[in-house]
């Protein structure tokens, strides 16, 4: 149950990262051991997102369910890359886990709320985009410590990635990670 004692906490963190509390830290944990917990809840949760979306078509196949999951991580590495290419244009002293922690409690909301989202009412996943843009935003500007500019540039970017490379990816293989009949 630590696990999901995580989940509260990082709500109570990203909180304090809108209000701008500077003692934001102490709700996540900024390690090896913090990461982890937080990619194994996205897992899960991407997971089950997967299982809701294809709960009409039936599970797709190992080798689908693999692809799906790797499709869905592709945010953590569009967040990735945000953090390294921000980081390398503006040097600062803030550390990548500062900065991925928080983000993948983030997108683990993102993948959530989007799941939710997509089986109600699609068109308004475009709200939710501009909720995970602001998310972004305060992470670059609060906890990266960049000023608005840099944080907008940041979000911006990363959302570009997070919406272009499943939607490049689909355009090059195709929809390898639908079930087939």
């Amino acid at each position: 149950m630590k696990t999901f004692a995580a989940l509260k906490e990082a709500l109570a963190g990203w909180i304090a990262i809108i209000r701008g509390e500077a003692d934001w830290q102490r709700h996540f944990t900024i390690s090896a051991a913090g990461l982890t917990t937080a990619l194994v809840l996205f897992l899960f949760f991407a997971l089950l997102s997967i299982a809701l979306a294809s709960a009409n078509v039936g599970m797709p196949s190992l080798i689908g369910l693999v692809v799906a999951i790797l499709v869905q991580s592709l945010s953590i590495v569009a967040l990735l890359i945000g953090i390294h290419v921000t980081r390398r244009m503006v040097p600062r002293d803030v550390q990548v886990m500062t900065l991925l922690v928080p983000g993948i409690y983030a997108l683990i909301a993102y993948l959530v709320m989007g799941t939710i989202l997509s089986l109600i009412a699609g068109p308004v996943l475009i709200l939710l985009w501009v909720g995970l843009a602001f998310l972004l935003f305060n992470l670059g500007w609060r906890a990266g410590g960049w000023n608005i500019g840099v944080s907008a540039a940041f979000a911006v970017l990363t959302m570009v990635l997070l919406v272009g490379m499943p939607v490049t990816l689909y355009m090059v293989l195709g929809p390898v990670a639908a079930p087939t009949p």
